[in-house]
């Protein structure tokens, strides 16, 4: 099979990356990215992450397609770039797979992802999954995870004390909040990749709670 992934740079992305290239059932794995990648493997392909004009790039046939986008309001530096990456650029990349042959599309979304939320980034993540399921894949994959524990190799120092007060709330946090414990990347990718090769048809939300059940 061949795979499609964007946002290979990034936390979540380069994890995932890492396990599409040791994973026997796909033969081929393109990254669309804005800069080139460390990794070298026979099975990797780069191409140019310029989400306006994938359609007409043609990379090739696709059957299942993974985004990792994202940024923050900070980095993106207005509400309307942030919108961009968030919302635009997923559903580019996602128009362009389908359109390629993809049957799967799995996303990293948010947990609290709401399309009615008064809050920017909650708001967006909810726009942007209600727009994903109009695009007709077999199978779409959402996923929320809570806050991501892994190394960033940008610096969130606000994210980085949520990890370590929620972390030491975590036995605590049972029940409906237990889905608000941190989680490891390593363990939604692999949810991510699991759930692609055992693909169900129709629209999955998965919340955190979930994704650790899947990809433990």
């Amino acid at each position: 099979m061949r795979a499609w992934l964007a946002g290979a740079t990034g936390l979540t992305g380069s994890a995932l990356l890492s396990l599409l290239l040791r994973e026997p059932s796909y033969d081929r794995v393109v990254a669309f990215v804005r800069r080139p990648l460390t990794i070298v493997d026979p099975k990797l392909t780069e191409a140019a992450a310029d989400f306006a004009h994938l359609r007409e790039n043609n990379p090739g046939f696709v059957d299942a397609a993974f985004c990792c986008l994202g940024t923050t309001l900070k980095t993106a530096g207005s509400e309307a770039a942030f919108r961009q990456v968030d919302h635009d650029y997923v559903l580019a990349f996602a128009a362009a797979a389908r359109a390629h042959g993809a049957a799967h599309f799995g996303v990293v979304s948010s947990l609290g992802a709401d399309a009615n939320s008064r809050i920017l980034y909650s708001r967006v993540k909810g726009e942007t999954e209600r727009d994903l399921q109009q695009l007709g894949f077999t199978s779409l994959a959402i996923y929320q995870p809570s806050i991501l524990m892994g190394g960033r190799q940008e610096t969130r120092p606000g994210e980085r004390i949520a990890i370590i007060l929620m972390q030491a709330a975590s036995p605590l946090m049972l029940g409906p909040i237990r889905k608000y414990r941190p989680i490891q990347v390593t363990t939604v990718v692999r949810a991510m990749l699991r759930q692609s090769l055992a693909a169900q048809p129709g629209a999955a939300i998965y919340e955190s709670d979930a994704i650790q059940t899947l990809g433990q």
